[in-house]
């Protein structure tokens, strides 16, 4: 059996995957025609999706997103986004994903006249959908805009939809010049609501805006932390010594969502062997891997692991506990964490594990 199979079969946690980033080419062109939206640099879908990954594939996060405007314009109506909600979860059985957390800032979804409230429950309606017909678990995630100024009001609406699959708020989008700081009233609402809190930070900006993330906003999770690297001190590739606030992570288990192929195409990192992935996972810190943008980045879970397996030498049982990591770090309610993880992810890997003990010759 081949590695990527292997990787395919067994049960993986997405934490980190934004809807707006992770539509089918093809749905793209279909939603495009049925809008008359005719900006799109082409109508093949094989071609349309290498337009959007060189697109991507820039070194910088401005450029990255980019493409973004085309996604978003097919994204106006009820039943577009009722689509890709359900096509979404559909993606993720067939690469063996159980448990999905999707993020979406509803504000770019209003041009044509929908209100917050319709385009949360459209989305909503497609991942039920998707969760009845597939049996994927997943959980919405709200994002504010750091370069704008409603980041209170989406606070709000994640607060009142979370009884109905909404699990978080994130603070997403450009770094420089937008520290999450300024969005102080959103994070602090959610904390008196005894809501859940993931940031992007340390992606495109340094160490201090995780510092930022999580000791002035109350992160629970931070998205990337690509950065963290700088306030670790290493001696031939060996980690010597944690500042601070790498130690603080580590010691309170705070998790970092990890995006490998992402963090290159937007110039988080210069190329994939210089990823600290491996050092954190190596050091012990929570982490896990991510695909952030499928569409954008020509990625899936699938690919994530089989990267790391082939370019950091991961294992099996590596992949286990990094999907254990995950779901343990959902903002899901505890018991049904443990389910996934004692009834469908532990049980997951045994089989498999089985199954390739049975393939070995004698």
């Amino acid at each position: 059996m081949k590695t990527e199979e292997i990787i395919r079969i067994v049960p993986k946690v997405l934490l980190h995957d934004h809807l707006d980033g992770g539509l089918r080419a093809s749905t793209v062109i279909e939603l495009a025609k049925d809008m008359k939206y005719t900006k799109l640099p082409t109508s093949d879908p094989g071609e349309l999706e290498q337009w959007f990954q060189r697109g991507a594939n820039k070194g910088n996060l401005v450029e990255f997103l980019q493409g973004f405007e085309h996604t978003c314009a097919v994204m106006q109506t009820k039943e577009a986004l009722e689509r890709i909600a359900f096509e979404t979860i559909e993606d993720m059985y067939y690469d063996g994903v159980c448990y999905l957390e999707t993020r979406f800032a509803p504000v770019f979804h209003t041009s044509k006249g929908l209100y917050n409230e319709d385009i949360i429950g459209a989305v909503l309606a497609g991942l039920e959908r998707g969760k009845e017909k597939y049996g994927v678990g997943y959980g919405l995630i709200l994002c504010g805009m750091r370069n704008m100024k409603n980041t209170l009001e989406i606070a709000e609406l994640a607060v009142n939809f979370r009884n109905q699959g909404v699990v978080g708020f994130d603070l997403a989008g450009e770094e420089g010049g937008y520290p999450p700081k300024k969005h102080l009233d959103a994070f602090q609402f959610i904390k008196r609501e005894n809501f859940y809190i993931t940031i992007h930070a340390g992606e495109a900006f340094g160490k201090e805006s995780i510092w930022q993330a999580i000791q002035i906003c109350g992160a629970h999770r931070i998205g990337h932390a690509t950065r963290l690297i700088d306030d670790i001190v290493f001696d031939n590739n060996k980690i010597v010594a944690l500042g601070n606030l790498a130690q603080y992570i580590l010691d309170t288990r705070l998790p970092l969502e990890i995006c490998l192929l992402s963090n290159v195409h937007t110039g988080a990192v210069d190329k994939l062997e210089n990823h600290p992935f491996i050092k954190l996972y190596r050091e012990k810190f929570r982490v896990f891997l991510n695909t952030d943008d499928r569409l954008m980045s020509g990625t899936n879970l699938t690919k994530e692991y089989l990267t790391a397996a082939e370019l950091f030498g991961i294992s099996l049982d590596d992949i286990e506990k990094l999907n254990i990591n995950a779901m343990k770090s959902s903002f899901l309610p505890h018991d049904q964490r443990l389910h996934y993880i004692y009834n469908v992810i532990k049980p997951g890997y045994l089989k498999m594990k089985e199954n390739l003990l049975s393939l070995k010759p004698l």
